[in-house]
């Protein structure tokens, strides 16, 4: 009997009336808790906001601190686990940079790409952009060519071995200097086809998107794409949302859920098509007047172009995509239809060439017509 994973991959040769057999198609759509959590977890996905890094699991981390000589502060698995404790950005980034110390060669970047991709791929992701920090790397020494040749050879393997394809993006930490973004922009653009696109990230605060208004002149002079991290309940965060919709000509926009709070810039971003990486489990609420306000909901409500991410996984419960999919379902109150609507937006997103892309939006048709979802 074919995995349902390989059935769907099998459906884009036929056509989606007979794309699946009758006995792969549920009797109807999801009407209850375990049904929803069956068609999400099969639902063809794409990821477009999730750090590498944060893909370390303690697990992980144990097995390269021994590999490499290192010690950890931390006796065991679960007493690491306890240690992520965080109650906003900058406490959450002590814990994520603190983490990635322990990786320190090509193989060890590698086994955290791969480990990343398998892990998305037993939750059917197709497809995957994934962000890496080299900034981080360069200054403890680990040189770029370790560090993209270790992800590239995970890609490269995850590809052939499990079917997942994935892309690179190079982020910049914005709470570092200028200098030294651009120093890992220089270092990395002999490597420039292991790479789609430059991102930026890290702590917002006293770092607005035009500090690296010439970075992402630079790496778009390269052909690369951009995307910037606007995290939200930032100081400034509209201004911060303007300026890298208006000013840098982002192509997407990393979190951004501020913006519901702007019709003009809503308006702007919809005229442009503008694709946002929601990641409900971090950043999920927006605050006004001191009141909570459910970001996915409130933007797909205001006809913004929006797919669900999983953005550290390690350090959010060991939630990835599909049990991120599954809350955002129940918190925003997702029907099977923008359930589909959500991943039709993320194929959308990725820059990849069209035939790819229709190869995975026939995928996803055929799947929401075997559960009878209208999309």
């Amino acid at each position: 009997m074919l995995h349902r994973r390989q059935l769907i991959r099998t459906a884009m040769a036929v056509p989606l009336a007979c794309a699946l057999p009758a006995w792969a198609r549920a009797a109807a759509p999801p009407a209850d808790g375990e049904s929803m959590a069956r068609f999400i977890s099969g639902l063809p996905k794409a990821e477009f906001h999730v750090h590498l890094e944060g893909t370390l699991e303690a697990e992980m981390k144990f097995a390269l601190a021994q590999r490499n000589g290192l010690s950890l502060p931390y006796a065991t698995v679960e007493e690491m686990k306890r240690s992520y404790i965080y109650h906003d950005l900058p406490s959450f980034l002590k814990i994520y940079y603190d983490g990635m110390q322990v990786l320190l060669t090509e193989q060890d970047f590698y086994d955290l790409a791969y480990g990343y991709l398998a892990k998305a791929a037993s939750q059917n992701v197709l497809y995957a952009e994934m962000f890496f920090d080299p900034q981080e790397h360069l200054k403890r020494g680990v040189p770029i060519e370790a560090v993209i040749g270790g992800i590239t050879r995970a890609r490269a393997d995850a590809a052939s071995t499990i079917g997942i394809e994935s892309q690179l993006i190079l982020c910049f930490m914005r709470d570092l200097s200028a200098e030294s973004a651009m120093d890992a922009l220089d270092a990395a653009l002999p490597y420039k086809d292991k790479l789609i696109g430059v991102g930026l990230d890290s702590d917002e605060k006293g770092n607005p998107p035009e500090k690296f208004a010439d970075h992402f002149a630079k790496a778009r002079a390269a052909g690369l794409h951009v995307t910037m991290h606007c995290d939200v309940n930032q100081e400034d965060t509209l201004e911060h949302i303007r300026t890298a919709l208006v000013d840098l000509q982002a192509e997407r926009i990393d979190h951004g859920g501020n913006i519901v709070q702007s019709p003009e810039l809503v308006a702007l971003a919809r005229s442009r098509n503008i694709p946002f990486t929601v990641c409900p489990t971090f950043s999920g609420k927006v605050m006004e007047n001191g009141q909570p306000i459910n970001a996915l909901r409130e933007m797909l409500d205001a006809g913004l172009k929006v797919s669900v991410n999983s953005d550290d996984p390690a350090y959010m419960g060991s939630e990835y995509i599909t049990e991120v999919l599954i809350r955002a379902q129940k918190d925003s109150a997702l029907t099977p239809a923008e359930l589909v609507q959500i991943e039709r937006f993320a194929f959308e997103t990725a820059w990849i060439p069209e035939e790819q892309r229709d190869g995975y939006l026939a995928n996803l048709e055929a799947y929401a017509q075997s559960w009878g979802v209208a999309a």
